[in-house]
């Protein structure tokens, strides 16, 4: 079972990513910003990142930058989800929100099938 690290300063939306991503057979971890994300990543190596891009604290911007620096999460598949998505140059994918629940389950499996397959 691949694990996803949720990422995002509302915990509504925390809850909706968790819903869905469990729903679909998913193990899922939430972290409220991106230093509480990093200190997640450090412990238990996600197989994939979830974040937002406009959070407090640390911002998910900061926090694909500094996993994309370290060679030890580097290779971590990154999705950003944010209203902001097109400044997530450094994910493997973004999604703006509002997104659809179908797109988002796609492109966490396309990016965990990337994962596995060593891409």
């Amino acid at each position: 079972m691949s694990t996803i690290l949720v990422v995002d300063d509302e915990p509504d939306l925390r809850f909706l990513l968790r819903r869905i991503l469990t729903r679909a057979g998913y193990q899922v971890t939430e972290a409220g910003n991106g230093a509480v994300a990093l200190d997640e990543v450090r412990r238990f190596r996600p197989d994939l990142v979830v974040t937002d891009l406009m959070m407090p604290v640390m911002g998910g911007l900061e926090l694909i930058e500094r996993l994309r620096a370290d060679p030890g999460t580097a290779t971590i598949p990154i999705l950003s989800v944010s209203s902001d998505w097109q400044l997530a140059v450094e994910a493997d994918a973004a999604l703006p929100k509002p997104y659809e629940r179908a797109e988002l389950l796609e492109t966490t499996q396309r990016l965990l099938k990337g994962r596995h397959d060593g891409q």
